[in-house]
Formats: C-alpha cells, structure tokens, sequence
C-alpha cells in the first residue's frame, strides 16, 4: 500500500501537482475539521506555502526536491521549530520561540517535506489520553467523546482524520503506538539512538525516541529512512549506518519465526485479543511459523517504567525555574519565584511525576527504587534476547483496549497507566517495535497490533508489518474526517 503521502510526492515529483496546492488542499482540511478535532496547537501556514513555493521551485529547475516532495508534515508540539513555539503544551513555557531547528524537522525539510503545523499533545508528553494538555484535550476522529490516546494524540488524529498525510511523534513508554492503535493509524517506535533527539523536549532521557505516524507501513518506512541517521549534536545517537528499510517491504515472511507473546495478549479486551490472532493467522498463513511465547519478565515492565521515566524527568524539568527561558512568576526572592513559577506553570500530572521521581532519586530511597527498577529493566532486556535467539519478531497487542471515554480514567492514575503496558518494554529494552491498525470492536473502534523486533532490525519489522497491513480487515473511515 502507498498511501497519500507517497502518492502526494510522486505527483509533485514528476509536475503533474503542484506543492502549493497539496499545501492549500490540507490547510483547508484543518481549518474545515480541527475545531472539532483540537489536534493542532500551531497551524504554520505562511511558512508552509514559503516551503511549497521553494519545492515547486527545484522542479521547474529540473531539481528532484527528495522523497517527501511537497508532503505536508505535522510535527508533535515537543520538537524545536525556529521561530515557531514550542509549547510542550504546558504553560511554563508560555511565549518560547526556540532558536534552532530539531535535526528531524531539517531531515523532512531536506527529503522536500513541509512542515504544516505542531500538533497536540500531554504535557511534556506525560500521559497516554492527550487530556493531559495544559490547552484542553484532542478528540478521537471515530468518536469524539472518546480520547485519541497519548502522548502523540494530535499528532495520531491529524493523520486519522486527514489533516496531515505524516505526523512526527514521539514515544517514551508507547506514545506514538498507543494512539496510533486508538486512531487507527500506523505508528513506529525506532531503536534507541537510530534518530537524532536533538531539538526534541527531553522527558525521560534514556527512553524518548521519535518517529513517525502514517496511514500505511510503506510510509513509515519512507519516513524513518529519512529522519534516521547520526547525529553528532546527539550524544545518544549512535555512530553506525541506520539499516534501510524500504527495500524489506515486499521480501514476505516466508520462514520467519514469530513468537505470539502471552503477556501481550491474555487480559486484554477479546476484541483486541481476537484482532491480535487473526493477524498470527495471516502470518502464518503467508509462510511464517508462529509458536506461543512467554516473556514474563513483561509484567514487571510497567512498574519499572513508571520509577525511571518520572526520575529521569525531575532531573529533566528541574530546568524550567522562570530564570531562562518561559513563564516567570514574580516573587520577592528567587526560591519564592522557582516555587510559584513550577506551582503555576506545570500541570497535575507533571506535578505528579516530578514528585515520584524526586522520591525515588532522594537519599536513603534511591537504591529502594530507581536502583531495583534499572535491575528489572536489565532482566526485561536479557528476557528479550533470550526470546529472540527463537523468534524474529515478536508479535502482541498495541493497548489493552479500544479508545475509552473523555474523562473516564482522569481520576485514577494508575488505571491511566495500565494503558501503556503492552508498549513499555520495547522502550525499556530500546528496541523498535510498530502498531498496525487491524479492524475494530463492535463499536467500530480501531484495534491496534504490535510487532516487536530485536534493536537495529527495522527491516524485518516493516517486512512483517507490511503482510500484517496487508491481510488486515478494512477499517470504516472516521466519523470526522476531512472531505
């Protein structure tokens, strides 16, 4: 499958479209649906027909502007864009304009893409609903009372609802596949360090990794290709060629080994069990051999997760004081404008987070917590390879259920946690994983399947995904959808 990104650039590539009218067309998309919808923060229109402009250009000149050419592109509002501002949709960083660009944003500017607005998203992108937005929550384009997912959940909507034909988010515990699971679209976490972090609002340093969100895995492909690579403004980049993974999509399953992992299927909801068999059937059925696996180290992987992500981010968010950058709170002494300036800025959630992570790094708890949890992280990782001296990928649910309800889970943290419990250990692990939309409930809700692959492997994983895409029941379009 192709899908309108990759139709949209081959048209501009050989003349017969126009970049400013693919601009205008999505433009006028979101100004016609995202009242609705709220998955834009930013809507960068003047600068989008300067770059359709330029793409249009380097055609008439006979120039090839790359293989994103005139592809409108929303990128999630925790990524640095010149100029433009970078909210992480919390209050404390109120009037920041950032100064550079992220390395991602130059890459898709490079390949031709055009970066049409920032998308929506949980504060510093704590949170798996996008309700967590200090500008008010994004909606589901199958049902609006129902919530897109998160943290990336404008980003997922904006491609559901055609307002974007590619969307950048980014995921720390599941946050680019757990809302492209409750929309309905394809979202893919790469390895750790095969995509630059620069630019990109750091919340728990070790775990964060961006990538992309699409309507088909062939552009996902596409996308990852041109935003992977090293960087050496990223200490965590690693210094090695990223694998290509365009050319894997059409190679078939034919002799894989898939191990179907118990802990990523047993107590989920039996519309998204059912979804996660059928697609083992589909595997199977093109010449893969699938065997039952069990990892569970898995169960331990969410109460890790939820000890290292909020201690990495105390360390990360101690950095917005009122001092640099953001809103300051005046107070008659700098600790008293530090307090009331973190008191007014952050939300409940990140307020939340900074204190469990503050207790777990404090003296005498320490090695309690955030010691005990990096020891469980090293056996989730030792688990994983052991799996996958049997397996080539792994295969499982993307989320325990379809999107639930506005406001159903805000009071309960922990039942808003659990939605993250079949993501959490690809990031524990960095290894890349993808969610692929594969029917629905009987609501008419998207189900979302998870392949999992061993780190740097990205090839086998778009080349199971692609069967899996393939094979997968047709999903009704979204009830709020650009015509």
């Amino acid at each position: 499958m192709t899908g309108p990104a990759l139709e949209i650039a081959e048209a501009v590539r050989a003349g017969s479209m126009s970049a400013a009218e693919v601009v205008e067309k999505y433009l006028g998309a979101i100004g016609e649906v995202d009242g609705e919808l709220h998955a834009f923060l930013t809507v960068m229109g003047e600068a989008a027909r300067q770059e359709a402009a330029a793409v249009d250009r380097a055609v008439a000149e006979g120039r090839d502007p790359g293989p994103l050419a005139g592809v409108p592109v929303a990128v999630k509002d925790n990524m640095c864009t010149r100029g433009v501002p970078t909210t992480c949709s919390s209050r404390i960083l109120e009037g920041w304009r950032p100064p550079y660009d992220a390395t991602v944003v130059e890459r898709l500017r490079a390949a031709g893409a055009i970066v049409i607005g920032k998308t929506n998203l949980d504060e510093f992108a704590m949170g798996s609903s996008t309700e967590n937005s200090a500008f008010g929550p994004t909606r589901n384009p199958h049902d609006l009372a129902r919530v897109p997912g998160g943290s990336s959940g404008g980003s997922a909507a904006a491609v559901a609802a055609g307002l974007a034909p590619v969307a950048l988010g980014s995921d720390t515990g599941g946050s680019i596949r757990q809302p492209a699971a409750l929309c309905g679209v394809v979202g893919m976490k790469p390895t750790y360090g095969t995509v630059s972090r620069y630019g990109l609002v750091a919340f728990a340093s070790s775990l964060d990794q961006i990538g992309p969100l699409t309507t088909t895995v062939s552009e996902s492909a596409v996308v990852f290709d041109v935003i992977g690579g090293q960087d050496r403004r990223d200490s965590t980049c690693l210094e090695r060629p990223v694998p290509r993974t365009v050319t894997a999509l059409d190679d078939g399953v034919e002799g894989l080994r898939v191990g179907l992992v118990s802990e990523l299927v047993d107590g989920v909801d039996e519309a998204v069990a059912s979804g996660v068999h059928r697609a083992a059937e589909v595997l199977a059925a093109a010449g893969a051999n699938v065997e039952a696996v069990s990892i569970p180290e898995f169960r331990h992987g969410l109460p890790a997760y939820y000890v290292v992500a909020p201690a990495e981010a105390s360390s990360n968010l101690s950095r917005y004081d009122g001092v640099r950058y953001g809103l300051r709170v005046e107070a008659d002494t700098a600790e008293a404008m530090n307090a009331a300036t973190r008191a007014a800025g952050f939300g409940p959630e990140v307020k939340r987070r900074i204190m469990l992570g503050t207790y777990a790094l404090s003296a005498g708890y320490y090695e309690a917590y955030y010691g005990q949890a990096q020891k469980v992280r090293t056996l989730i990782i030792e688990a994983l390879a052991v799996a996958y001296r049997r397996f080539d990928v792994l295969l499982g649910a993307t989320t325990p259920t379809t999107a639930f309800a506005i406001g159903a889970k805000v009071d309960d943290p922990w039942a808003m946690y659990l939605s993250d419990v079949c993501t959490v250990p690809s990031n524990l692990a960095g290894h890349p994983a993808i969610s692929i939309p594969f029917g629905a409930d009987e609501s008419g809700l998207p189900v979302g399947v998870q392949v999992l692959a061993p780190a740097l492997n990205e090839p086998v994983l778009f080349q199971v995904a692609a069967v899996i895409e393939a094979g997968a029941p047709v999903l009704a379009a979204p009830r709020v959808r650009a015509t």
